[in-house]
């Protein structure tokens, strides 16, 4: 098993500078796969050889990096799809997410779709492989965990639950060999034809007053009224009494 083990890495963005850095949790996905394979562990990366950042990730003890060599813009699947089969991977780690490029989150559930493998999201932790089963542990919100057992082979995604990745060292980073694969470079029709503009931050919810209690709700209304910030609106129009709702609105900070 330890031979199958195949962790897929992209180029991170320092969240500050927007700096090429590893992503953080492809990092993580790495450490998992060091801790399950060891220096077996296969790392594959599709993209420019000659990106300084994944030296990042041969920096956390790796031998070696295979890339399949493709120019930016390109569509990445394809390669991946041919290089998983042909590798007789059994277990492919990724990250939830990329941190650069269009950073969708749909390349691990297109892979599995593809491959027709199945996909745990959320992954937190690995606790043992046997009998082509992966017995692994689901991150859920508020710190539970539930445990799933998925027929091999499988990828998975790695939540930001899973172990903090080691640090990378410069030595090793720059010992390790960085491996290129020629691959059919297949246009990305759907990139060719996108907009992209920059992510704006979601809309923030109104408050909502929460009371269990009879008391907690008069004390959350008398608290409201003696505010004097309301307005009761009484014998308007209707583009009266819409103008009124979207005032609040953008005071409260819904809309811009």
């Amino acid at each position: 098993m330890k031979n199958n083990v195949v962790t897929l890495v992209s180029v991170g963005a320092h969240p500050t500078s927007g700096r090429a850095r590893r992503a953080e949790q492809d990092a993580r996905a790495v450490e998992l796969g060091l801790r399950l394979a060891g220096k077996d562990l296969q790392v594959l990366h599709a993209g420019d050889i000659n990106e300084p950042a994944l030296r990042d990730y041969l920096g956390m003890g790796l031998p070696g990096l295979q890339v399949l060599e493709q120019p930016a813009g390109t569509d990445a699947l394809p390669g991946l799809v041919a290089y998983l089969r042909d590798a007789g991977a059994q277990l492919v780690l990724t990250g939830s997410q990329a941190e650069t490029g269009e950073g969708s989150g749909m390349l691990p559930y297109l892979l599995g779709e593809q491959l027709g493998w199945p996909v745990v999201v959320g992954l937190a932790e690995v606790e043992r492989i046997e009998n082509g089963i992966a017995h692994v542990l689901q991150a859920l919100p508020r710190g539970q965990r539930r445990r799933l057992s998925v027929r091999l082979p499988a990828l998975a995604t790695v939540d930001s639950a899973a172990p903090k990745a080691r640090q990378s060292a410069y030595g090793p980073s720059q010992r390790g060999a960085l491996q290129a694969h020629e691959v059919e470079v297949v246009a990305d029709e759907w990139l060719d034809t996108a907009q992209l503009q920059p992510a704006r931050p979601r809309p923030k919810r109104l408050k909502v007053i929460k009371a269990k209690s009879g008391a907690d709700r008069m004390k959350a209304a008398t608290a409201k009224a003696s505010g004097g910030g309301g307005k009761v609106l009484k014998g308007v129009t209707a583009e009266e009494g819409a103008e009124a709702i979207l005032r609040l609105l953008v005071e409260e900070g819904v809309v811009r």
